[in-house]
């Protein structure tokens, strides 16, 4: 048919658009399909990019605090929280109006609406003008993102539960609030809160925060959480809330004490699930799991030939630069080439302060698996870059094959960890051993030498961790 699109993109977040302007260079007849005016997805509008210009703020007001450490003192801020949110709003449209003007020189189709399928080669589309639009295509690739995990049985309003989207608004600055979760999004956001003013507390079912991540990482972050944070309850459950005259009322299962508090707020961020309820998706042959996640191969393929899926929807880690990786795979996939998505190296970074970042294979995931790995370690005190932040509350470590000496994973705490880890991955990927990295001359004074120093630590090279040497049977003589 002389109207089928060759490719169409169903969501156009930073893996639907990487796919839809990859598909346009290579020479396809594109289509975006997208519920906003202009690319960029929760990511762009309501995640990455608005909580990471908060962040940038909270970091300048916590650093301002802190300058009192070194004979400099700051009034108190005022806060002005309609130009601080018209700031973030411009950060946004900046980013997004950006990416719409590199859809139109793409000459990117982009219908705004949200898309039915009605078999493997057909969606219809309802404008957001209240039309409809049938689409017939050669190729689909399905990137529709995720949405905020909800509590169950939860009959608060909006202007006292708050999600990662609502929190980002920043209507208001609470005068206490509390975060359901330890995990990232919901330390982000408090780190947020927290520094704009407002009395933070975590509550966290487990026995820590960030589960799953290597715990002497998240030691670093948590001895900070715990000094700027009122609270932090772990090994707790939420099993009520109330709304009650100025708040509400949340009951607790665990080690909270009291069992009863009183907040203004309730900030929910336990999590996120994929965006897979497309309608007429169960016309086709893709496959969706009881998690939502819809099943893929290695170029990304779904059960349905005709039909791709990537990011969020498509499995974890749900990572904005997972989805966009994965988009130039599928893309290439449907343009022939021989590609598959298989990276030894999906960076995490969470954006706290400090930060933390890893990527490859974690010591938590090694002892899971029962592989055997080296350690190495390089904590801060002894970077003198570290030291001219007063930041030396941070920590790089290398986790080693031991026969090869090859690097199978890098974890970071520290300010800029998200900055640092790019490194780590290229070593993961490229299959670095200790020593390419050890030899590998790094700018002084940075960050980025405990890196080296680290793989310094393994070999027995440090020269700023002293580490004596096994006394032998000769040396005992």
């Amino acid at each position: 048919m002389s109207n089928t699109a060759q490719l169409v993109v169903i969501g156009a977040g930073p893996g639907g658009y990487a796919a839809a302007f990859r598909a346009a260079d290579l020479g396809l007849n594109v289509v975006l399909i997208d519920e906003e005016a202009n690319p960029g997805g929760v990511c762009t509008y309501r995640g990455c990019i608005p909580s990471k210009a908060l962040l940038h703020v909270a970091k300048l007001l916590s650093e301002a605090r802190h300058a009192t450490a070194w004979g400099i003192e700051f009034p108190e801020p005022r806060l002005d929280v309609d130009k601080l949110r018209a700031w973030k709003d411009q950060v946004v449209a900046k980013q997004t109006s950006g990416l719409g003007q590199l859809a139109k020189l793409r000459k990117v189709r982009s219908i705004r609406g949200r898309a039915s399928v009605v078999d493997a080669h057909t969606l219809t589309v309802a404008t957001y003008e209240g039309g409809e639009e049938t689409l017939p295509f050669e190729t689909a690739i399905i990137a529709t993102g995720s949405r905020p995990t909800t509590l169950p049985n939860t009959s608060l309003g909006p202007e006292r539960l708050l999600d990662s989207t609502s929190a980002l608004e920043i209507a208001r600055v609470p005068k206490n609030l509390l975060v359901v979760g330890g995990g990232y999004i919901g330390l982000e956001l408090g780190s947020v809160y927290a520094a704009l003013g407002c009395e933070v507390s975590v509550v966290e079912m487990t026995a820590g925060l960030l589960p799953g991540v290597d715990r002497d990482l998240v030691q670093v972050l948590q001895e900070r959480v715990e000094r700027v944070c009122k609270s932090v309850m772990l090994d707790t459950k939420v099993v009520q809330m109330e709304e009650v005259v100025g708040g509400v009322k949340v009951t607790f299962d665990g080690r909270a004490n009291p069992s009863e508090q009183v907040f203004d707020q309730v900030l929910v961020a336990i999590g996120r699930k994929p965006n897979s309820e497309i309608p007429g998706l169960e016309r086709t042959r893709v496959e969706v799991d009881r998690r939502g996640f819809i099943g893929v191969n290695p170029q990304r393929r779904t059960a349905e030939p005709s039909i791709y899926a990537i990011g969020d929807v498509a499995g974890e880690p749900m990572l904005a630069h997972k989805a966009s990786h994965e988009a130039k795979i599928a893309v290439e996939a449907i343009a022939g080439r021989k590609v598959a998505f298989e990276p030894r190296a999906i960076p995490a970074v969470v954006f706290t302060d400090p930060e933390i970042a890893w990527c490859g294979l974690t010591e938590t995931e090694a002892a899971e698996q029962g592989t055997p790995v080296e350690v190495a370690k390089f904590r801060w005190g002894a970077s003198g870059r570290a030291t001219t932040l007063d930041r030396n509350d941070g920590l790089t470590k290398l986790v080693i094959e031991p026969k090869t000496e090859r690097v199978l994973g890098v974890g970071i705490v520290g300010v800029g960890a998200g900055e640092l880890i790019a490194e780590g991955v290229l070593a993961v990927e490229m299959a670095a051993l200790t020593r390419d990295v050890a030899l590998s001359i790094h700018p002084h004074p940075t960050l980025s030498e405990t890196v080296m120093e680290s793989a310094e630590v393994a070999l027995g090279e440090s020269t700023h961790v002293y580490r004596p040497k096994r006394a032998t049977a000769t040396s005992k003589a």
